[in-house]
């Protein structure tokens, strides 16, 4: 079973126009311009909004640093989530207006959006191991921290260097098992 792999650092970071971090857009599916879903890894340097997309879910995982405060709601009126590296990955409406607070300066996090007419997901972290059979016809992605990540496929193994990204799209019923103390796995039906 072959994967797709990419480095983080074969990306060239993009600047975000508030200048308060870069993105690296590290999968767009099928194309950049006409994205259903999208796979990025952004360094906030400084506190600020983020930028709202209709009709589109996120999940938002911090990789690196000692995380950020998400104020959901206009006027900062709403739901607040404190994320850090150790908190499961938040799934919430791109629609939104957040503004994003750092806890103790730049982090580094992990961005999966996806058009909700289009397509569905889930995001976990990976603490050791997980064990996953995929439902359904689905593209199946792992990113790999700092400690890289082993990618069991029956007796096939994929070794994922740390901070690179794997994916595949996938038939039902693949019996997957991922070994990393920091990795992130996804399902995306789209």
């Amino acid at each position: 079973m072959k994967w797709n792999t990419l480095a983080l650092a074969d990306v060239a970071p993009s600047p975000w126009k508030n200048g308060g971090g870069v993105t690296r857009e590290l999968l767009a599916w099928p194309s950049p311009a006409h994205w259903v879903f999208r796979l990025s890894v952004a360094e906030v340097q400084a506190d600020g909004p983020f930028s709202r997309f209709e009709g589109v879910q996120r999940w938002f995982a911090v990789l690196s640093g000692a995380g950020v405060r998400l104020h959901l709601g206009d006027g900062g009126v709403g739901e607040v989530a404190t994320l850090t590296p150790a908190s499961a990955p938040f799934c919430f409406d791109g629609a939104l207006a957040v503004d994003c607070a750092l806890i103790d300066g730049a982090t580094q996090d992990f961005n999966l959006m996806l058009r909700t007419d289009r397509a569905s997901a889930h995001l976990l972290r990976v603490v050791d191991r997980l064990d996953a059979v995929t439902a359904g016809p689905r593209t199946v992605a792992i990113w790999a921290g700092v400690s890289g990540a082993e990618i069991w496929a029956g007796q096939a193994c994929t070794r994922l260097a740390g901070h690179s990204l794997a994916w595949q799209a996938l038939p039902a019923g693949v019996a997957l098992n991922v070994l990393s103390t920091d990795a992130l796995y996804m399902e995306i039906d789209a």
